[in-house]
Parts: C-alpha cells; structure tokens; sequence
C-alpha cells in the first residue's frame, strides 16, 4: 500500500497533503487528499470521508470547501478521494454526467466500464485501508460526507455498511439514482436495465428495504438549479418518515448548487461530525 506524495502544505496548524498510489481495485493510478491536524506523538484521530460530486476530483473541495479550520478546531482528519479513475486507458463518455468524473461510487458491472470503474470497492474498502496503514486514524471512528453525486455515495455506502460509520451526513444529494435523469443514465449504463439492482444504489430504496442510520444531517439549498428534476430531497423527507428514521434535513433559503453552499455550512458538517466520531 505504498503511495506516492505529489505536495504538502502547512494550514491552520495541520498538514494538507495531495498523494496517488495503484489503485487495485481501479486498475488505475488513483489520486486523493488528506488534511491531518497536528497532534499529540501517537495520537490516533477520527476520520471524515468527503466524496465529491459530478465532474470533481480531489482539489475542488480541498481549494474551496473551507473544511480545514474546523478539522484542526475539532482534531479530525479529512480525505477527499477522486470521483472516478483516470488514465488514458480508461473509457469515457461526451456527456458531463457519466464516465470520466462520474463514476456514482458503483461497482459497475457493464462493458466497457466494469474493468475500471469500480469505486464502490474503492471507497469502501480500498481506500479505508489505505488511509488506516498510512495516517494516524482511529479507523473505528470513521464518518462520511459528499455532494451531490457524492452524497448520493455518502448515503448509500453507509447505508449498506451498518456501524462502520459513526456519522453520516451530505450536501444537496442526489437521494434517489431510481427516479431522476442522471440516476437513470449512469445506472442504466453501468449496472444494466435491471431496475432491482439499482436499488442498493439509491438511499430512498435502501431505506425503505430496511437499511437505517442513527442519524443523519442534510444540507439543501432552495435555489439550487437541480433540486426538481435532479436532487429531489422530497423523497429522502418522506423516506426516513416512513421509517421513523432520525434525520435532520435542513432547507437553506437562497443558496445553490455550489461550493459557495458547500463552504457556508462545511464546519457545522465537520463539528456535526466530531461530536459524534468523539463521543
């Protein structure tokens, strides 16, 4: 599990760190982020897992997502992993929303996708691993967080792993792959027609198939261009109803889809999280 350090840079009283490594489950040189807040010789921290959303790699949220003040506050690592492999041998798609940029954290099971495509296995479990052999993470304080695409990932990666993450939360998900256009096109090409596979890629489904959270905490912009067609937090809203699910899930009057969104409420997420993760 050797990685590669592509740069460091001291902020707010930590490290901000840019590695890659081969990545097996890939089959590609995977590229990712870490923030490591100083601490005590032989202290190990809790970790917070970022996935991002369409058409991001690791840097966009490490350049504007405003997290490392609250990590260093709260003594939390951060990693920002990419959103799909990369490489010239890697096919790829016209279109913003699948292929390069857009892997949804699926195993992919169709062609031309399934050799490379398998973030799921990435997330779950490569990366982990990795992040445990090589930072100081108590890896039995882990928690999960994403936008948009990301937090459609965030969602449904804890959703189907009960009591690996301690918190969970997310930024204007996309909260049912099964009932939007973007869902529909990138499981439609990675996972098959199969509707019933799909499910254990949609948190809606999940949820309503018996998967539950301790907790959840959702950030949603009400003037967010994808809310309608796309995010649609309606149905999370009813979903964790439905199944008297804990969920904080908060509207938040005049923002939008982007990091300006992201950064405003980044550290109630992080301070969300270390409560938990230290408690």
């Amino acid at each position: 599990m050797s990685l590669e350090t592509v740069s460091t840079n001291r902020a707010f009283g930590g490290t901000q760190g840019v590695y890659k490594h081969a990545s097996k489950a890939t089959g590609t040189e995977m590229t990712f982020a870490v923030y490591v807040p100083d601490h005590a010789e032989g202290a190990k921290l809790p970790v917070l897992f970022y996935l991002s959303g369409l058409t991001c790699t690791h840097a966009n949220v490490m350049e504007k997502g405003e997290y490392r003040a609250a990590c260093a506050e709260h003594g939390v690592i951060f990693v920002c992993p990419d959103t799909s492999p990369r490489g010239d041998d890697v096919p790829d798609d016209e279109g913003y929303d699948f292929g390069k940029g857009a892997g949804f954290y699926v195993n992919a099971t169709q062609e031309p996708w399934a050799t490379h495509f398998q973030m799921r296995d990435y997330v779950e479990n490569e990366l982990p691993a990795l992040i445990a052999a090589n930072f100081p993470v108590d890896i039995e304080r882990q928690g999960i967080t994403g936008h948009s695409m990301g937090g459609h990932g965030a969602l449904t990666i804890s959703l189907r792993n009960p009591g690996r993450y301690k918190s969970t939360s997310a930024f204007a998900p996309i909260v049912s792959p099964l009932n939007c256009p973007w869902g529909e096109k990138a499981l439609t090409g990675y996972i098959g027609a199969d509707k019933a596979a799909w499910r254990a890629y949609d948190a809606c489904a999940l949820i309503a198939d018996g998967a539950r959270l301790p907790d959840l905490l959702v950030d949603q912009g009400t003037s967010d261009n994808f809310l309608e067609e796309q995010l649609k937090t309606h149905l999370l809203d009813e979903a964790v109803a439905a199944a008297d699910m804990p969920a904080t899930i908060r509207m938040q009057e005049g923002y939008d889809h982007s990091y300006y969104f992201i950064s405003t409420f980044m550290a109630d997420h992080v301070a969300w999280h270390a409560e938990r993760l230290n408690a």
